[in-house]
């Protein structure tokens, strides 16, 4: 059955659970809201939302480098007790995070870590697009609004697909680890390291250097 925004909306005022898991919910349930709430219970999902308040300040910073250290990576991924950062759930939850930072490239953690002037910028760009299309004056800023939640999507960690399963957000897999474990988790920081990114590379004369080793033969 086809399940609407408006009951997506509802579930997730009621439970705190994510988007995705209140529609997968409710798809379970046939579109029944109080079978989606407990469905969501007994999942531990809308527990999840609770424990996302309490302060996460332990964990472990994890390390990835890929390929034959052509990508490096370092994220912070906070829980609340030593105990669980010392568990292996975690240690593989923080390392598939940085897998996910090597492999899709974010810039921010979140949309909220996105400055006012990116995002003014970016909007000009999309509204200068849009024009250039020649759309209507009238539906440009819908369409400029509906291309920066994308951008959000390319640029912001917790908004990305999973690499492991791309059906779910890395911000549903977080809550979904949240209700398993029992603690909240948190993605504090991150830097990722390309090599060669950033340096003008010099483009040589490919016909001019076959030329002077062709005049250095023989001599």
């Amino acid at each position: 059955m086809s399940i609407s925004a408006s009951q997506v909306k509802e579930l997730r005022g009621r439970t705190g659970a994510g988007m995705m898991d209140c529609k997968r919910a409710l798809a379970e349930t046939g579109g029944d809201l109080e079978k989606a709430v407990t469905y969501l219970r007994e999942k531990g999902l809308a527990a999840a939302a609770k424990r996302a308040g309490r302060v996460a300040a332990e964990g472990l910073i994890e390390s990835y480098i890929h390929g034959v250290g052509k990508i490096g990576v370092l994220v912070e991924v906070n829980c609340e007790t030593d105990f669980v950062a010392k568990t292996d759930e975690f240690k593989a939850l923080a390392r598939d995070i940085a897998m996910q930072i090597a492999a899709a490239k974010p810039e921010f953690v979140s949309r909220e870590e996105v400055p006012r002037e990116t995002l003014d910028k970016e909007k000009e760009i999309l509204r200068a697009q849009a024009l250039n299309e020649g759309k209507p004056e009238k539906i440009v800023e819908k369409m400029v609004t509906g291309r920066i939640e994308k951008y959000y999507k390319e640029i912001c960690l917790l908004e990305q697909p999973f690499i492991k399963d791309t059906d779910i957000t890395v911000q549903e897999l977080m809550t979904e680890k949240i209700a398993k474990i029992g603690e909240n988790i948190t993605i504090r920081r991150f830097a990722r390291y390309e090599l060669g990114e950033g340096i003008e590379k010099k483009q040589g004369d490919l016909a001019a250097e076959v030329e002077a080793m062709t005049k250095n033969v023989g001599k």
